[in-house]
């Protein structure tokens, strides 16, 4: 098991004496999964299970208009949910036992959407998108429902300059880890949205890209779904061990010293 020590001082008769204090190392990655619009958060349970199983915390959740929610589906924006987002990232960071350099956030289609955006507001080190969708910028308080049509499909078709959308400029400026995943068959998300998508990530660190052969956008087979999860604890799996060698390779830093360490008396 990994271990961390701190260099105390110990107060004992008006001196100092030195101490080091050697604990496990519970701090551990943080995954926060974010369906699509028309789905909830029961799609990504298997996966949360998978990759937890690794080591790390999941968090599923309904975005607003979805599950409990659902009356609020006419009416809610992509504010809404960004809102739902970030308040899932901060009770998942906020959880003691992760590891707040260490997030992963994984979306699917809308929730791919709305994961890119998140990187521009909070530190994500991971991020998988899984057939991300793409919106105009133009009517952000405009409900959400209102956005699909013929002018989106046509729009999904163009090449879209990162500085021209709110998503792709977050992409531009993100340095984490990517993983994109793309349905073949895919008549939602084309092929165009994902090259838009790659394409915006200039500075990421590394960029997986993954087709996953005669899948459609809403993976309607089992053994689809089964192959998604399988490519996502690979990747994970991947940039965990990742994160390790480089951890080792850094010069260990000088312990933190605690002055005021409480003291105890035989």
């Amino acid at each position: 098991m990994p271990t961390r020590h701190a260099l105390i001082d110990i107060p004992v008769d008006g001196v100092h004496i030195a101490g080091t204090l050697v604990a496990a190392s519970t701090m551990v990655p943080g995954v926060l999964l974010v369906h699509g619009w028309d789905g909830s958060q029961q799609q990504d349970i298997a996966l949360a299970h998978e990759l937890a199983a690794l080591g790390c915390i999941c968090l599923t959740f309904d975005l607003r208009g979805h599950a409990r929610h659902v009356a609020q589906r006419e009416a809610v924006t992509r504010e809404d949910n960004l809102r739902d987002v970030l308040a899932a990232y901060d009770t998942l960071v906020g959880h003691p036992a992760v590891d707040p350099n260490a997030v992963a956030v994984i979306g699917s289609s809308y929730g791919g959407y709305l994961a890119a955006v998140l990187t521009s507001l909070r530190p994500v080190r991971w991020l998988g998108l899984r057939v991300p969708a793409i919106y105009r910028d133009e009517n952000w308080e405009q409900p959400k429902r209102r956005l699909n049509g013929d002018d989106l499909t046509l729009y999904r078709q163009t090449t879209i300059e990162p500085e021209k959308n709110r998503a792709l400029a977050a992409c531009e400026d993100f340095f984490g880890d990517v993983l994109i995943v793309e349905s073949e068959n895919d008549v939602i998300v084309p092929h165009p949205v994902i090259e838009n998508y790659l394409a915006a990530f200039r500075f990421a660190r590394s960029v997986s890209h993954r087709v996953m052969a005669g899948v459609d956008h809403a993976m309607s087979k089992k053994v689809w779904r089964q192959a998604y999860v399988q490519i996502v604890v690979a990747w994970m799996t991947e940039m965990r061990l990742a994160a390790k060698a480089e951890e080792n390779a850094r010069p260990r830093q000088q312990a933190q010293r605690y002055e005021a360490w409480p003291s105890t008396s035989a």
